[in-house]
């Protein structure tokens, strides 16, 4: 059996579906912790590589996504070595999704893979790392269903470039876009205003949570930030998790995804987007959240003085509108 596993730095619930429903791939998360903000260690690679070998699992590969979808962080540049250096002592592959590159607030905080390799000589080396691009996040562009691989293996990509007649893009698309993205100063002054944007929308929702007495991890990129609602949960399990997750749902009308749907392993964790929406809209969802947070403060005083969880009458007092 086959397995690209890649962390529980932690990976979007889609590429469960992506991924697996018609390769039949495995994936092991390596999984991250809060200790450290998340990021990807030596000793959680070797877990997780153990992990797959116990579960009789043949391990062909990392695949991470830098920046981070659910954390809205890129991957520093020290990880990224170590997980190249990871890559070439198991002999696998490391293939880099890179589809929020461009939607770093600050460019110099980024690094892509492709930076290391630059820097090595060793072609058999270089032949191991592949990224993958998609103008849907950063240019908006979802629909037009447009990516590139880019890759060191003459291999992988002369086997891209055959199954490339399968999902063929429209000589009007092409065209559109050849035109679009070859004007420079559009590019830069739309990726300049982008990330300008998107970073002020992020400080707007962090600073909003947090006056509310909800933290966040420090982010840096991307269209979500991720959120700890850890010391809400009544029960400090997966169903705890989901439990508090459908009570935002369908009190506060908020859709935020629990981390257990990225498989990360500290429950608690939620992935908040705030750049599908307007000023407005985000200014209504942090005032619910605000009114959510004054009523259960209002009524945490009630486990001093009552036999009944504080946590469910606080809940039943909020579903009858009180």
């Amino acid at each position: 059996m086959h397995c690209i596993y890649r962390t529980v730095y932690l990976f979007h619930y889609r590429f469960d579906r992506d991924l697996r429903w018609r390769t039949g791939v495995k994936i092991v998360p390596i999984h991250c912790d809060s200790s450290n903000h998340f990021q990807i260690t030596p000793e959680a690679l070797e877990s997780a590589y153990q992990t797959a070998r116990d579960a009789n699992i043949r391990v062909r590969g990392v695949l991470i996504t830098n920046p981070s979808n659910p954390l809205g962080a890129t991957v520093q540049k020290k990880v990224l070595e170590d997980l190249l250096d990871f890559c070439v002592r198991k002999n696998i592959h490391l293939v880099s999704d890179e589809i929020y590159s461009g939607s770093v607030f600050h460019a110099s905080e980024f690094t892509s893979v492709a930076e290391i390799v630059e820097n090595i000589d060793d072609v058999s080396v270089k032949e191991r790392v592949h990224i993958v691009y998609s103008l849907s996040k950063d240019l908006g562009l979802p629909g037009f269903r447009v990516g590139t691989i880019y890759s060191y293996n003459d291999n992988v990509v002369r086997t891209a470039r055959r199954m490339s007649s399968f999902t063929l893009v429209s000589s009007q698309t092409q065209h559109m876009l050849a035109s679009m993205l070859s004007d420079e100063e559009f590019t830069e002054k739309y990726i300049r205003i982008n990330r300008e944007r998107l970073r002020r929308r992020y400080d707007t929702i962090v600073e909003g949570l947090k006056k509310a007495g909800i933290e966040c991890l420090k982010g840096n990129a991307g269209l979500f930030c991720w959120m700890n609602l850890g010391f809400l949960l009544e029960k400090k399990t997966k169903d705890g998790e989901l439990q508090l997750w459908d009570v935002i749902l369908k009190e506060l009308n908020l859709n935020i995804s629990p981390g257990s749907s990225c498989h990360c392993s500290e429950v608690g964790w939620f992935r908040v987007c705030f750049a599908n929406m307007s000023e407005n809209t985000l200014e209504i969802a942090l005032k619910r959240i605000h009114e959510f947070m004054d009523r259960r403060r209002r009524f945490w005083n009630v486990k001093k003085k009552s036999k009944v969880n504080p946590f469910f009458w606080w809940l039943n007092i909020w579903g009858r509108g009180n």
